[in-house]
This record gives structure tokens, sequence and C-alpha cells, in this order.
């Protein structure tokens, strides 16, 4: 009953994460069309905004809703997100107000903040005395997450190009979807695993937890992890399909010009590559630390950024070279994906040492995420404005550097996150 409800979960994870990516890109596309709607000419330092505003409620909202979810059990509480997330994507579909349209994302970052965090003290505490089984479980976490996002990517050009504003709506009956899956497919797993019943939270609580040196050496190579990605996530469809003049783009081959269903094609290949890293790395937990994981994905980041800063000036170069550095990035695209479960195994690991606090532990990943994505978001606004993927590939360069500087430490601290672990895993890697 507990692998079934895990899938269940992970279902509903995929689902969740393709409504939210859906009215992302939706938004996007909108905000570049918003004058033929009535609405006012878009810059893209206010899609970075509108995108950081996600993040924010994200951010302060997680760690309560974790909270609640350790007192009430995670089964309840991840049922919330889904409510949200249909409000905004209906309300965003009716405005062309720019506050209004920041209000939504405030909206869409509160369904997160409230069904992430209890989905992963789900997953830790189902997970708690099986290494195998959690190495699988937050990578598929990872997988459904993105997948889900990317699938809302992909799905969002075609669907606005066929409907317009009107797939706002469409998208509120799929997060219906996601709180029935939540309602009627997942179990109580303190009952199924025979857990006790969690801590009362509260402040002084919280704080302690986050007074672990632990989550502190977590925290800063996860966050700038995060923000290279997160920079990507608006502003590179936002350049990608916006018409422009700029001078900037004169010898930028990927700068405006591409249709948003051209988009969509790219973004199947280039997940598909990445869902194969996720899924390759994530069975290597039992014979590599997370640091490594973690620091061949830094590694594989700055291989992909190179090959794509070449790609994008390779205007007049044989169709041969262009294909090779194509696959450079789609390498090093597949060495990155294993960052990300790697992180949040280490999380999982730290949850371990506060078994009746699993929610508030793991709603860091959204304070992580958060985090990273709203520094990532208005990193990339500046960062496109002055100089459009140019801009976009430097900042993520700088930021995959940092998140480089903390990993040493994190990594003479990591056996003690999971004692538990095998020595031989330990000493590997």
């Amino acid at each position: 009953m507990v692998h079934r409800s895990l899938v269940s979960v992970l279902v509903g994870t995929f689902t969740l994460r393709f409504s939210t990516g859906l009215t992302g890109a939706l938004l996007v596309y909108y905000l570049a069309d918003l004058p033929a709607h009535g609405g006012q000419r878009v810059d893209p330092l206010v899609v970075g905004i509108l995108s950081a505003t996600f993040f924010l409620a994200e951010l302060v909202l997680s760690p309560p809703f974790g909270a609640i979810s350790d007192r009430l059990g995670q089964r309840p509480v991840m049922q919330l997100g889904p409510g949200f997330g249909a409000v905004a994507a209906i309300l965003t579909g009716l405005t062309t107000s720019l506050p209004l349209l920041g209000l939504t994302r405030l909206l869409e970052g509160s369904s997160s903040a409230a069904s992430v965090p209890s989905i992963l003290g789900y997953v830790a505490r189902a997970t708690a005395d099986d290494e195998t089984l959690r190495g699988r479980a937050v990578a598929r976490f990872e997988l459904a997450t993105l997948a889900g996002l990317g699938a809302g990517f992909i799905a969002a050009g075609p669907l606005y190009e066929l409907l317009g504003r009107t797939a706002f709506f469409l998208n509120a009956a799929v997060y219906a979807g996601s709180w029935a899956i939540y309602r009627f497919g997942v179990q109580d797993v303190q009952a199924l695993a025979g857990h006790g019943a969690a801590a009362r939270p509260g402040l002084r609580r919280y704080l302690e937890i986050l007074g672990s040196s632990h989550v502190w050496l977590l925290a800063p190579t996860w966050i700038a992890l995060n923000a290279s990605i997160g920079l990507w996530t608006s502003q590179s469809l936002f350049q990608l399909v916006q018409p422009t003049t700029r001078a900037v783009a004169r010898h930028q081959l990927l700068m405006g010009g591409f249709t948003p269903v051209q988009v969509s094609v790219g973004l199947v290949v280039a997940l598909a590559v990445f869902f194969a890293g996720l899924l390759y790395w994530g069975g290597r937990f039992r014979t590599l630390r997370r640091t490594t994981i973690i620091l061949y994905g830094i590694v594989g980041g700055g291989i992909a950024i190179g090959a794509t800063f070449i790609v994008n000036h390779s205007g007049g170069q044989p169709v041969a070279v262009l294909g090779l550095f194509v696959l450079a990035a789609a390498f090093g695209l597949f060495v990155l994906a294993g960052a990300t479960p790697a992180a949040l195994g280490l999380l999982a690991d730290v949850s371990e040492a506060h078994p009746r606090d699993r929610g508030v532990v793991m709603g860091l990943y959204s304070v992580f995420l958060a985090l990273g994505q709203v520094t990532g978001s208005l990193i990339g606004g500046e960062s496109a404005r002055l100089l459009g993927i140019d801009g976009l590939l430097a900042a993520t360069i700088v930021l995959l550097a940092v998140a480089v500087v903390p990993l040493w430490r994190l990594r003479s601290f990591e056996q003690e996150l999971a004692p538990s672990r095998r020595d031989g895993v330990a000493a590997s890697g």
C-alpha cells in the first residue's frame, strides 16, 4: 500500500506541476501578446518580476504549510494546492492588468507552497527505512516535477495558438484532477508505515531546525543551482519568441523568430535528455556520494552552457559543426540532471535527524527552490535585457561557479547526514 500511494503521489506531482508549467508558459506567451488583448507592452524585466512573484509566495508560505502538514498529516495538506492553482488559472484568463496578474502569480505560488512540502514529507517518511527506494523515489519526484513542468511548457505553445487565453480555463480542470488523485489515491503514510504522530510544530521548533549546520551547508549550493536553472525558465521562452530589432540580437542565432510550436519541439528534445539523466543518476545513490553527483552535474552544466554559446554564434557554420555542439550541449544537460535528485536526497537524509518534523525539513526544498528561482528570475530579467541569450549564458556560468564553492565543505560532512548509509557507499565517489 505504501508503494501504491507513492505512485499516486508521484502521478499527482506530475499533474500538479503540469498545470503550474502550463500556466507559467501560457502567461509568457500572453504577456508577449498582451497589447493585442488591450494590455500594455511588457519588457523582459517585468516578465522576470512576475516569475519571481510566484517563487516569493512559495518561499514565504512553504515553511508554515510544512509545519501544518507535520501536525495534521501530509495527505490533507497536499490537497490544498490544486484549489489555489485552479483559482489562479481562472483569474489569469480574465484580466490584462499587470497588478492583477501579479496577484495570480502569488496564488499560483501558494499552490506549490501548500502541496510540495507535504508531498516531500510523505516521500521522506515512506522511504525512511529503504535507501534504494529513497533514491528511486526522489529521482522520480524530480522526474515527475520536471516532466510535468516540461509537458506544461510544451503544451502551452499549441494550446495558446489554438485557444488563446481560453487555455487558462482548461487548465483549471487539470488542477481538479490533481486534487482527485490526492484525495482518492493516497493513503495516510503514518498509519501505513507505523510512525507516530508528528510533534506539535511552532516557530521555536522551526528555528531550531533552521539552525542546523547541515541545512546551511546545503543551502548555498542548492540555491545557486536553482538560480542557474530559474533564470532560463521564463526568460528563455521570452527571448526565443519575442520579435526583436535590438542590436544585441544581430549576431545571436537563438534570439527571436521562433514560434511557440517550434519552442515546444525543442523543449521535447531537451526534456527527454534531462529525464534520461534523472533516471540514470537517481539509480547511482548506492554507489556514489550525493556530493559527487552534484559536482558532476555542475561540470555538466558548464559544458552545456559553453556549447550553447557556440551554437548561439554559429551563423553560417556547416550543419555538421552545429550538430556536434548541439550534441555536446545535450551531454552536459544529461550530466547536469543528476544534481537535483542528489540535492533532494541530501535533504531527505537531513530529515532523518528530525523524524517528527519531516514536513518542515522537506519544506526547505521549496524554500531553496524559491530563493534560487527568485534570484534567477531577477538576474535573468536584467541579463536578458542587456545581452539577450548571451546574458543568460554568462549569468548561468557565474551561478554554477558559486554552487561549487560550498560543495567542498558539505562533502566533508556528508557522512554525518546519514550515518546509517553503508560505509562502502560513503567511501566511494
